[in-house]
């Protein structure tokens, strides 16, 4: 009986009482109501911060004296026996208790169970919280991959970046291609060297937090000789009259400024600081190096990469120790494709691996592995076909309205102009396939017609104006074949400069005339009324359809006579 009594025992979180499990709630109701530290009299008054310690073995009695009783343990409903539970608190445990359980184990490189799912339950943590791009980000330069021609071996910057002589810097270049993460990796040098490094946002910062920002530099300075490192994020978002609240500071080395952007700078940042700053143009990722970077994250995963015509074993690359047993592999080829896909966008490609990976071990679904050893498993299989979903499609670069919409429009107008066709789709293709608007390719193709094909074909301004009435009408997608046929059309006609290079030979003699212009001669001149005619407006004027043969006149006036807009 008096076993089956101390089973029936349970303690209360807060006085820490241990009472029969039938009366808990209503004492842990008075508990709370009654305050800290004030409960039923006779019980003994807790520490405000109870130690955590490991549960006692033995029971604590009604009537104990306080010097007896074992370290304070702040375990909610934890039995009267200690450690020793009843034979059925096991089955009681929550799931929450047993996810927690198992999380622990994991991490102590046991194993809770077997099977696929305990594979995908490690691998899912991993993959948990920050995203992968963030938390693979290099912090040395030693582990930043791509950029090898402004960053490479004996490279001025890479020499100044090693020797902690920061110079302001504006980074410029595409989504993805390392722009965050060389400041990051700035920051952690400089850390190291004693600077501070401050970051701001461009997107939510405003002028006060930067004004706030070189306020401390300046007292950091002056107190402490201690320089300041700002990096800007976006820095384009900021308007002219923002970016001129660097220029003095940068100008006299308050603070060293780090700003990067994916607009270019010729357009979107102040000259002036512009020639404070050193620009790093920096470019998309290679192939080579994304393979690196994908390569990296598998193996930090755990995740085996399967060659063609690979068996999955403990020793390929990239095992996961965890789970040997029933393993998740992707493909050598999915990661190539990813690779290719992502057009040189680190975060996009990472990004791409994360969902796949996430995708398989949310679905559940595992493919057969064949085990050298004779055996077979069951794992988990990651194919191109599930990272080309990851991805959704192909990445494809281009800004509506940064320096990639003038320069693929360019490169359309130059490879129309070259007669080549397949340059000419291509370009058009990767407008349209970026989001370009259709009107827009319609509008240069119609000063296309007349400034490169002019009158060698005068049809060709006709194609192009209904080309954009026809886009007009139907928009898009129906309308991409339109564009083209114009395109590949515009092409393949013959080209004559003919027209523009005339009207710009009239343009230049009406910019390079000294004095006043010359008068309309008098006699091309109109005369409605009778004093115009008295004047001698339209007198001597010869109208040409009345005379068979052809009339000697002279248009120009009396100072261009002679003058032939046609030639050099």
């Amino acid at each position: 009986m008096e076993v089956a009594e101390e089973e029936q025992l349970v303690r209360c979180p807060v006085c820490l009482r241990e009472l029969p499990g039938a009366h808990i709630n209503s004492h842990l109701d008075s508990c709370l109501q009654a305050g800290e530290g004030e409960v039923d009299p006779g019980s003994s008054t807790p520490c405000k911060r109870p130690r955590i310690t490991a549960a006692p073995s033995g029971s604590q009695v009604e009537g104990q004296p306080d010097e007896a009783r074992p370290a304070t343990v702040l375990s909610f409903f934890h039995k009267g026996r200690g450690a020793g539970q009843s034979p059925g608190a096991a089955g009681r445990r929550s799931g929450a208790g047993r996810e927690e359980a198992a999380a622990v184990k994991l991490e102590d490189g046991g194993s809770a169970g077997s099977g696929p799912a305990l594979c995908g339950a490690s691998l899912a943590q991993k993959l948990e919280g920050k995203p992968l791009a963030e938390r693979l980000r290099p912090d040395t330069l030693g582990e930043y991959v791509g950029q090898e021609r402004v960053l490479g071996a004996q490279t001025l910057l890479r020499s100044l970046l090693e020797s902690h002589e920061i110079p302001s810097l504006i980074l410029w270049g595409p989504p993805g291609c390392g722009k965050t993460t060389l400041a990051h990796i700035i920051a952690n040098s400089s850390k190291k060297n004693g600077t501070r490094f401050v970051t701001l946002s461009a997107t939510s910062a405003k002028t006060n937090d930067v004004r706030d920002v070189i306020s401390q530099a300046q007292n950091e300075k002056r107190l402490f000789k201690r320089k300041t490192i700002l990096f800007i994020d976006e820095i384009h978002r900021f308007n002219k009259s923002q970016q001129d609240t660097f220029l003095p500071h940068v100008e006299c080395g308050t603070v060293t400024l780090i700003g990067a952007t994916t607009e270019n700078p010729s357009f979107q940042v102040n000259a002036a600081l512009l020639s404070r700053c050193r620009v790093i143009v920096l470019e998309k990722l290679s192939v080579e190096a994304m393979e690196a970077i994908l390569m990296r994250a598998v193996r930090s995963l755990g995740v085996q990469v399967l060659g063609q015509g690979d068996q999955h074993s403990s020793s390929a690359t990239g095992s996961s120790s965890e789970s040997s047993e029933f393993p998740v592999c992707i493909e050598e080829k999915a990661l190539k494709t990813l690779a290719y896909l992502c057009d040189g966008d680190a975060r996009t490609g990472l990004n791409g691996l994360q969902l796949a990976v996430q995708a398989r071990l949310a679905v559940g679904k595992t493919t057969p592995l064949n085990i050298p050893k004779g055996g077979s498993a069951d794992g988990i299989l990651i194919t191109e076909e599930h990272v080309k979903e990851g991805l959704q499609r192909s990445h494809i670069l281009y800004d509506r309205a940064g320096e990639e919409h003038y320069n693929c429009i360019s490169a359309l107008h130059k490879s129309m102009r070259g007669s080549d066709e397949n340059a000419s789709l291509y370009w058009l293709a990767r407008m349209l396939e970026g989001g370009e608007d259709p009107l827009y390719v319609a509008r240069r193709l119609v000063r296309f017609a007349s400034e490169d094909i002019g009158l060698a074909d005068p049809l060709a301004l006709t194609q192009a104006v209904a080309a954009y009435q026809g886009c007009h009408f139907i928009g898009m997608p129906e309308c991409e074949v339109i564009l083209a046929q114009c395109v590949v059309y515009f092409a393949r006609a013959p080209k004559s400069i003919e027209v523009y290079k005339a009207y710009s030979n009239v343009k230049e003699c009406l910019r390079m005339h000294t004095g006043p212009l010359p008068p309309v001669p008098l006699h091309l001149r109109n005369a409605p009324t009778t004093l115009m005619k008295n004047l001698g407006y339209g007198k001597g004027y010869k109208y040409n359809p009345m005379y068979k043969e052809p009339v000697e006149q002279d248009y120009l006036p009396e100072e261009l006579k002679g003058t032939d807009f046609f030639k050099e």
